[in-house]
């Protein structure tokens, strides 16, 4: 097993002096963390109290059929009505003069702008695309309280005027500097206090993710878990639930939303593999409880995988370049959409909101849409008694960094056929051939509803036991792995942080 070394200077070291150290062996995850991160994730009691929260099925204040009735009331109090609408009616939005970007009147919240890529260096494949520009932080915070012993997570159910399903449960804070800062002109973000004011709770989490690297240009969001300790100010749209009942509840069909999906992807749960394994446990489900520690058995060892990763960004030839939406190639605006000249693709469209639950209750603005369900997928395989997953280092033109770690397996049907929507699908068969008993996962889940209109994807980790065609931008690793690297920004993408997620809702 490959662990590190943490050093520590001892005292009487000085000029003309030749310092010495002390070596602690530390699990290896805590080598590639910040100062402030290594604080939180190396303490095994936190550890220890988020694994068993993890565990706990039942809630203080909800069993899981208190949660469906609770539901059931609120989608009969909450309401949000969602129309498409021509893009002219837009209001306090417009194509900006000079550039034919989608702006908003205050020149805040975001915009949709354009994208050229090229793939392969000089001569490569190029193409030109609509992108939402975002450059705010939000942050997507869970307020977490120990109740009778046991962590409960603060969370919220909230409708999106792109969410297929209406409420979906969603962090404690889910808000962008605009929604934060007023210019919406609503009421104010409900326990944001906790988050970005003087500090009020202990930082379980706290970490810089992107998101879709595709659709958004450079967008990021601040992940975080925030543990209190005194009484929260109470409100009928919120409930506790422990960890376990939210890892139960990925087990319905789109209901927890994205954000929910990336911060809990980021929580570590490694100490939940030292419990006894579940009654009537399946060997699967023993072996992936194995693959949450970051120093488990793999066949990769992390700073392996770190080379590797490293080598991959070396080598990528992506290079890619906003420019203003009305210089968009092979790109249509018709009265109700922007769209690729072929009819596939995703489009650009336009919606009218009224909503009597949210900060502001009447709007209108843009949304992209896709034109069909998509499939996200891991490839997943026993190595030694460990679940690993095939991870694939792939280039998105809206990323900061060019490349991140995603799925085996990202695709979306009747995509017209640039390089990263179409291309590099190595494992697709293996994922849509695979056999019933091989789908250890298979729910279908949304993506961001703020600004995606009813984008749903097939989320899927699908078992074999035979070995594939290797690839070079492609490598094994365990759950644990990821985990540990979900501590930095600019490493996991955001479908296999949902993807991390759902596979916690197996155990």
């Amino acid at each position: 097993m490959v662990r590190a070394c943490l050093y520590r200077p001892r005292g009487g070291s000085g000029p003309g002096r030749t310092t010495q150290f002390d070596a602690t062996e530390i699990p290896l995850s805590q080598a590639f963390v910040s100062p402030r991160q290594t604080a939180r994730v190396a303490d095994i009691a936190d550890r220890r109290r988020l694994a068993e929260s993890a565990h706990a099925t039942d809630g203080h204040y909800l069993s899981m059929d208190g949660f469906w009735e609770w539901l059931a009331h609120r989608r009969e109090a909450v309401r949000m009505d969602v129309e498409l609408i021509p893009l002219a009616d837009l209001n306090r939005w417009g194509f900006e003069t000079g550039t034919g970007n989608i702006v908003h009147e205050t020149g805040r919240f975001f915009s949709v702008e354009g994208v050229r890529a090229r793939l392969g260096g000089e001569g490569g494949a190029t193409w030109d695309q609509p992108i939402i520009n975002q450059p705010e932080i939000g942050y997507l915070g869970i307020l977490v309280k120990e109740i009778d012993g046991v962590l409960h997570c603060l969370m919220q159910v909230k409708a999106e005027p792109g969410n297929a399903q209406g409420l979906q449960l969603s962090p404690t804070v889910q808000a962008t500097r605009s929604n934060y800062t007023g210019v919406h002109r609503g009421s104010a973000v409900r326990y944001l206090e906790y988050f970005n004011g003087p500090q009020q709770g202990r930082v379980l989490v706290d970490v810089l993710l992107s998101e879709h690297g595709s659709w958004f240009y450079h967008k990021r969001n601040r992940n975080m878990v925030v543990e209190v300790t005194e009484d929260v100010p109470e409100h009928e749209d919120y409930c506790w639930l422990t960890i376990g009942q939210v890892r139960n509840l990925l087990q319905a069909e789109d209901l927890v939303n994205m954000d929910t999906r990336t911060v809990l992807a980021c929580i570590p749960l490694d100490e939940a593999s030292t419990a006894a394994a579940p009654i009537g446990a399946s060997a699967f489900q023993t072996a992936l409880l194995a693959s949450l520690p970051s120093e488990a058995p793999a066949v990769h060892a992390l700073p392996e995988l770190l080379r590797w990763f490293t080598d991959v960004k070396a080598r990528a030839e992506l290079v890619s370049e906003r420019i203003p939406l009305g210089s968009i190639e092979k790109w249509i605006t018709t009265r109700e959409e922007i769209r690729h000249e072929s009819g596939n693709d995703f489009s650009i469209v336009a919606v009218s909101v009224s909503a009597r639950s949210r900060e502001v209750t009447q709007w209108t603005q843009p949304l992209l849409r896709t034109r069909a369900e998509g499939t996200i997928a891991f490839l997943a395989r026993r190595f030694d008694g460990v679940v690993h997953v095939l991870v694939h280092a792939g280039v998105e033109p809206g990323f900061a960094d060019a490349i991140e770690l995603g799925p085996t397996v990202q695709f979306i049907p009747d995509s017209y056929g640039s390089p990263l929507t179409a291309g590099y699908q190595p494992y697709l068969k293996e994922i849509l051939a695979a056999a019933p008993e091989q789908v250890r996962y298979g729910v279908t889940q949304s993506e961001e509803g703020g600004r995606f209109y009813q984008v749903l994807s097939r989320y899927m980790v699908v078992e074999i036991d035979h070995d594939v065609p290797a690839h070079e931008d492609f490598r094994w690793m365990t759950v644990g792995q990821l985990v540990a690297l979900l501590q930095h920004s600019h490493y996991v993408k955001v479908q296999a942080r949902s993807l991390i997620a759902c596979l916690q809702s197996i155990w």
